[in-house]
C-alpha cells in the first residue's frame, strides 16, 4: 500500500468549503518581520485547496501575509512535488511550550494540490 494511502484520512468537513486531508509534509513558511523576510520550516498536519494547518517551532502572528511551499511526496514519486501558494495566518495556538499550532487561509484555492491527491488516490 503507497505511503499517502496509508496516511491520507478524509476528515470531517461538513460545514467546509473544502475537504481537509490529515497529510504530514514538509512545509517551507515565509513571512516579512520588521524590516527583513523570515522564513520557517513547518510540519503539515493538515491540507485541503482552502487552507492548511502545520506545526511548527517558531510563531507566526495572525493576520501576518505569508507564502509557503508544500513538498508533497509519496511512495511511488522518484521526488517531491513542490506546491506554492499564499496567504494569512489566521489562528495561532501553542500546543505545548516548544510547539505551534499556526492555520493558514489560502488567497487562492491550490488546485494543484486537489489535481495530486485525486490521481494518487485513485
Amino acid at each position: 500500500m503507497d505511503r499517502l494511502e496509508t496516511i491520507l484520512r478524509l476528515s470531517d468537513w461538513q460545514g467546509r468549503n473544502a475537504r481537509r486531508f490529515e497529510l504530514a509534509f514538509p512545509v517551507r513558511l515565509r513571512f516579512q518581520e520588521g524590516l527583513g523576510n523570515r522564513e520557517i520550516e513547518a510540519v503539515s498536519k493538515n491540507i485541503s485547496v482552502s487552507g492548511l494547518l502545520v506545526r511548527s517551532v517558531l510563531p507566526i502572528p495572525e493576520r501576518t501575509p505569508v507564502t509557503f511551499v508544500i513538498s508533497v511526496h509519496g511512495d511511488t514519486a522518484v521526488r517531491p512535488i513542490h506546491l506554492e501558494g499564499e496567504g494569512e495566518v489566521v489562528r495561532l495556538e501553542g500546543v505545548d511550550n516548544a510547539t505551534f499550532t499556526i492555520a493558514v487561509k489560502c488567497r487562492a484555492p491550490v488546485t494543484q494540490l486537489e489535481e495530486y491527491l485525486q490521481t494518487t488516490t485513485a
